[in-house]
């Protein structure tokens, strides 16, 4: 009994109380081991007890954007945690498992509120402890949480946007193909694709330099833009290839747009080469006409764009 008062007069929220009134705590306590490995609560559980830990070692993570999970502290001997379920029954807010063997004492809230009851000068020390430490945990937390979001949305943004151009990249393509497709099937509505090729675009990057063939890709990202609708989805494929998923477009629309396209890029003007000019060949397939899956879309579309370019480029060629 004496040992385990000399410990519990090292934990900060009991720090403030004398031999007696941790002996008079000491029945609220119970003594509890876990094995490795073990997870004693996981973020979102109902709680209502708080842990202080006598040996071993506690890892504490939450859920971050995008899934998965990211540590956020250690708890060692002499620590406590889960007090937010002594203040108000919340649930929890962090995963908590063992990394090793550990030995735990708990306090449930139904004891510490008779505890209140029969010793509220010892409760009121306690209290008054836990409070200000939970003050300043809180503190820390919110802004680790609050860089962890920037994190994880910066790096979510960075997985599926193409550097150079900011638009979406081929793994994102990928997903939405396959999402965009299915809202079509369900809603009966149409879904267009096109493929597009930058014609001749080594030849650019051999006689001008990537410089050059980087503000080449830029500009005909812009008038991609110009002509798109809200809705649709623009992503770079490859080097000089890029596709676009038009939701709800007919055959017919897309052609139309796909023409616009093919028109404004062929106007394009580079300022400091006048030598300098760009033509785009272009594929279409269409969803329900020349369609049943993703996969045939995307092959649709890619046979078109070929037709177009053995046919002598800067065209716009229907999947058949």
């Amino acid at each position: 009994m004496e040992e385990r008062i000399g410990f519990l007069k090292n934990v900060d929220i009991l720090s403030g109380l004398s031999d007696a009134e941790i002996g008079e705590m000491l029945p609220c306590f119970g003594a509890r081991e876990f094995p490795g490995g073990d997870v004693l609560f996981r973020e979102g559980d109902v709680g209502r007890e708080l842990y202080i830990v006598e040996s071993g070692e506690i890892a504490v993570g939450i859920k971050i954007p995008g899934g998965g999970e990211k540590e956020i502290a250690r708890i060692r001997p002499g620590d406590f945690f889960g007090e937010m379920s002594i203040f108000d029954d919340a649930p929890r807010s962090a995963t908590c498992r063992t990394e090793q063997g550990a030995a735990l004492l708990s306090l449930n809230r139904d004891t510490f509120f008779r505890l209140i009851d029969e010793h509220p000068g010892i409760a009121v020390k306690v209290m008054f402890r836990m409070l200000n430490i939970t003050t300043r945990r809180l503190r820390n937390t919110s802004r680790f949480v609050a860089d962890t979001v920037r994190w994880g949305e910066e790096a979510r943004r960075r997985a599926i946007t193409d550097d150079l151009t900011g638009i979406y990249n081929r793994r994102y393509l990928d997903e939405a193909l396959k999402e965009q497709f299915a809202a079509a099937r369900d809603r009966g509505k149409p879904l267009s694709l096109m493929m597009v090729d930058l014609d001749r675009f080594r030849e650019i990057n051999e006689r001008h330099g990537s410089a050059a063939g980087d503000g080449v890709i830029l500009a005909v990202v812009e008038e991609f833009r110009r002509q798109l609708r809200g809705g649709d989805i623009l992503a770079r494929y490859g080097g000089d290839e890029f596709t676009v998923l038009l939701p709800g477009a007919v055959m017919d629309a897309a052609l139309g747009i796909a023409g616009k396209i093919r028109a404004g890029v062929a106007a394009l003007e580079f300022p400091g080469d006048s030598a300098l000019t760009m033509t785009v060949s272009i594929g279409v397939a269409s969803y329900p006409e020349a369609a049943h899956d993703p996969e045939e879309l995307r092959a649709g579309a890619d046979r078109a764009l070929y037709a177009a370019k053995e046919q002598g480029r800067d065209r716009v060629v229907p999947a058949r």
